[in-house]
């Protein structure tokens, strides 16, 4: 008997990535939805016996999503597929009535194992031909738009796994947003960044990394009226001076992020980084004189921004991704390899 499968992400890459991991010996028909909303329409036409659901979505998220299939007890049995890891964020999930999650980037692996834990599928576990049954496959001929849900993808998998690691060091749940993700000309790099006033004082810190053909930098900025909360989490001896304690809150965090996100960039990407030593770039300032002053030997850019938030506690800081337009074509290409 064919089990209607339903795949409900906001990324069309992944997508993709996701349907074609599913085993070729599945008897399945596959339908897609970019959100919640859709998929939760799709699930009442019976088209989502099993639904593999991401987290972070715009109109209806998992979360919202998994509130309407318990509140109506629709006919579904949910698997999360989502970067974000952290352990309440999977807590959650299983008390909504999710019966598992997984890590992406998801492999044909992990998904055949659960699977078979939950009796959906015992067969071979091969997936070489299941790209013919993707309704979205389409024209080989990439867009923009494409090529930037690529990057948004890879950048989510790398928000979740800092997400995690951050949310491991401060024992708080860390929010996490859909990225940002644009390829813009370097003077117009702070009107991307929508979570960060630039009236607002801040501090920041950046990290080079370079691998062949790949280079680009890692900015942390904070505003600083959200320094010592950060620091009461950190729970630092109060020994040293405010501002020196200040400093090393931004290290800190920034340590965690910036190389969490960069080790998921280079699996995703098959390189392996150079790191430059962290720099505090300023402390204190305006965010777009910071801007300008350190980013504007590139022409063009693609800027990923991440806004991390822990609302229990009204922090709320960013993390820039920057490379340089010279290296899309080749992450690009090494993302679509994987994916």
């Amino acid at each position: 008997m064919t089990i209607s499968v339903l795949i409900c992400d906001d990324s069309g890459f992944a997508r993709r990535q996701m349907a074609r991991s599913i085993p070729d010996g599945w008897d399945v028909s596959i339908s897609f939805a970019e959100n919640g909303k859709e998929a939760i329409e799709l699930i009442r036409q019976g088209k989502g016996d099993v639904m593999f659901l991401d987290l972070n979505m715009p109109v209806m998220d998992g979360y919202e999503t998994m509130e309407v299939v318990r509140a109506e007890d629709l006919p579904t049995m949910v698997i999360v597929v989502s970067g974000d890891v952290q352990a309440e964020a999977r807590a959650r999930m299983k008390a909504l009535g999710a019966l598992d999650f997984i890590r992406k980037p998801i492999d044909n692996q992990k998904l055949v194992k659960i699977l078979r834990q939950y009796g959906l599928y015992s067969g071979d576990g091969s997936a070489e031909n299941r790209e013919t049954d993707i309704p979205e496959s389409g024209s080989s001929e990439k867009t923009e738009a494409d090529v930037l849900d690529a990057f948004r993808e890879m950048a989510n998998v790398a928000m979740g796994q800092a997400g995690e690691k951050l949310a491991q060091l401060l024992g708080e749940f860390i929010d996490l947003p859909i990225p940002n993700v644009n390829l813009i000309e370097t003077p117009e790099l702070h009107m991307a960044i929508a979570e960060v006033k630039s009236n607002d004082s801040v501090s920041a810190v950046s990290q080079g990394f370079i691998s062949a053909g790949i280079n680009g930098e890692a900015l942390l900025i904070f505003n600083d009226a959200n320094t010592s909360s950060m620091i009461e989490l950190l729970k630092y001896q109060l020994t040293a001076a405010n501002q020196e304690l200040e400093l090393e809150a931004l290290l800190d965090v920034s340590n965690i992020l910036i190389g969490a996100c960069l080790n998921a960039l280079s699996d995703q990407l098959y390189v392996k980084f150079s790191h430059t030593h962290p720099i505090v770039l300023g402390r204190h300032c305006d965010l777009d004189e910071l801007l300008s002053r350190n980013v504007s030997r590139w022409n063009k850019v693609l800027a990923i921004e991440i806004g991390y938030a822990i609302k229990s506690h009204g922090i709320q800081f960013d993390l820039l991704l920057l490379f340089p337009d010279n290296a899309m074509e080749l992450m690009f290409e090494k993302l679509v390899q994987t994916g």
